[in-house]
């Protein structure tokens, strides 16, 4: 059974850090492309960030220089570390994994909010 699991959300102030994780298991995890998604109230689910299999990194224009993705493999862990928080940025986050069609699995998320 495919399991996400995110963890790491929170209320914040403005300019505030939360480090977001997503747990997986029951998938070889190595071979997947991993990503950070958010939705706010009344918008459509976007890109945060993603990493793919061998590491290489994107991110949204909105929070390149002030979001960091990263993966462990042998933990099977993947992180998004965010810093300089902003109240646009609140929305719940979730975790995705990619491998090939039709392997595509969400988390739950995890709801961040952030506000003075």
């Amino acid at each position: 059974q495919v399991r996400l699991v995110e963890s790491g959300g929170g209320l914040v102030q403005p300019g505030g850090s939360l480090r977001l994780s997503c747990a997986a298991s029951g998938i070889m995890f190595s071979i997947y492309g991993l990503g950070w998604y958010r939705q706010a109230p009344g918008k459509q689910r976007e890109l945060v960030a993603g990493i793919t299999s061998g590491g290489v990194t994107n991110y949204a224009d909105s929070v390149k220089g002030r979001f960091t993705i990263s993966r462990d493999n042998v933990q099977a862990m993947v992180y998004l570390q965010m810093n300089s928080l902003k109240p646009e940025d609140t929305a719940v986050y979730y975790c995705n994994a990619k491998a090939r069609w039709p392997y595509d699995y969400w988390g739950h998320g995890t709801q961040v909010t952030v506000s003075s």
